[in-house]
């Protein structure tokens, strides 16, 4: 962990440099110093069939949901999220000049005993 998955209505497609938003909301988990970077991933996922708000065809969202490991402190994960808002928001500002475009972020914090993880790139990139 921490896997951040990026949502967004297939609309966006060619509006938004969707691979570069994701490479930046990676520089920003890893700029927080929280996070060892063999467990980063960021994937971006079109929804093809949406419906936002009144339906007018030109509505659009960008949902990002932040799930993170257990151990981090409150004001942490409330800096993480900052973090990554800003980013997102620095990327996708255009859309903001749209009144037709919603942004939102959710981090959540997965139980230890319920997650199962096996990860062969930390040995790598931690030189063993």
């Amino acid at each position: 962990m921490p896997h951040l998955t990026v949502e967004y209505s297939g609309n966006l497609e060619g509006r938004v440099e969707i691979g570069a938003l994701c490479d930046r909301l990676h520089a920003a988990i890893l700029a927080t110093g929280l996070f060892e970077l063999g467990a980063i991933r960021v994937r971006a996922l079109k929804a093809d069939h949406f419906t936002i708000a009144d339906h007018l065809p030109e509505n659009a969202f960008v949902d990002l949901n932040f799930r993170i490991g257990h151990g981090r402190s409150a004001d942490e994960k409330k800096r993480t999220g900052e973090a990554l808002f800003a980013a997102a928001g620095e990327v996708l500002a255009a859309l903001f000049a749209t009144p037709h475009f919603a942004l939102s972020l959710e981090i959540r914090e997965i139980d230890p005993e319920l997650s199962w993880k096996r990860n062969a790139i930390h040995p790598r990139l931690r030189g063993k």
